[in-house]
């Protein structure tokens, strides 16, 4: 198996000169960590390389495994992608939602569609609105939903206004929101009533919010049941052929390029 720590591609000879010209800033230990970050995203780059030398660009676990994944991360890592680690601790909630009878997903902030892609190639009857205000993100949604057959199905575009949110009542509706720090302002009732017409999934990070958990929480505590998901990685989630890297590269491997802990609420409505 070829070391990808020997990768002489573009993209090593790319991240090689820019820690040779952020090595000329005075030393500091904010630098460095910027840096241990920046190697850490590249090396996670060639392991994905390597786990599509093993498996091809399919998905190999979870929820969505065998959807074809020919396209990259726009946000985040590719790896865990395609083994079909992201966001493990939601298995048992998307497995539940694949098993509800929803005719509408709303993905917000869908980026390449691993989530509203995955759901239109599990539930055939489903409409997705995959939403992102990324030029990027939307081409690479459309190429993912055309990979799996499910373009037809999978509407791409860009804004969500709290008042579009009035077609949950015109549909068994499920809500997926990954933007970072719009929940707050996206996702209120007394802003947006079709809210009330949905179940929601919601990526929650205090990042710049404040007490983001406990508004949201409040905010639909009456007319939804609300559970927090913390992040968890299964014991068993990487293959037997990862036994051969090292152990920093079977950790990088399952690093979904957060900056810090995620949490989600699922929020079904009562």
């Amino acid at each position: 198996m070829p070391d990808p720590a020997q990768d002489p591609s573009p993209l090593t000879r790319r991240v090689w000169q820019d820690l040779q010209d952020r090595l000329r800033d005075e030393p500091s230990s904010a630098g460095l960590t910027a840096m241990l970050r920046y190697l850490a995203k590249w090396r996670s780059e060639l392991l994905a390389n390597s786990v599509v030398e093993q498996t091809g660009d399919v998905v190999q676990a979870g929820p969505f495994k065998g959807m074809h994944y020919p396209v990259r991360a726009n946000k985040g890592a590719r790896a865990p992608r395609l083994l079909g680690t992201l966001d493990s601790s939601l298995w048992p909630i998307i497995t539940g939602i694949m098993a509800t009878n929803y005719t509408l997903a709303i993905d917000i902030g869908t980026s390449e569609g691993y989530y509203a892609v995955g759901l239109a190639r599990a539930m055939p009857r489903l409409r997705v609105l995959a939403r992102d205000d990324d030029v990027v993100a939307r081409a690479l949604c459309t190429r993912l939903a055309e990979v799996n057959g499910v373009a037809d199905r999978v509407e791409v575009g860009s804004l969500w206004t709290p008042a579009d949110f009035a077609i949950c009542t015109s549909a068994r509706s499920v809500v997926l929101c990954h933007v970072t720090n719009a929940q707050d302002d996206l996702l209120d009732p007394a802003r947006a009533s079709g809210l009330l017409a949905a179940d929601l999934l919601v990526k929650v990070q205090d990042n710049g919010r404040p007490g983001l958990i406990a508004r949201l929480t409040n905010r639909f505590a009456k007319s939804h049941d609300v559970s927090r998901h913390d992040r968890e990685i299964p014991d068993d989630a990487l293959p037997a052929w990862a036994d051969a890297f090292s152990d920093l590269d079977r950790m990088l491997m399952l690093w979904e390029w957060r900056s810090k802990p995620t949490s989600w609420l699922w929020m079904r409505r009562k």
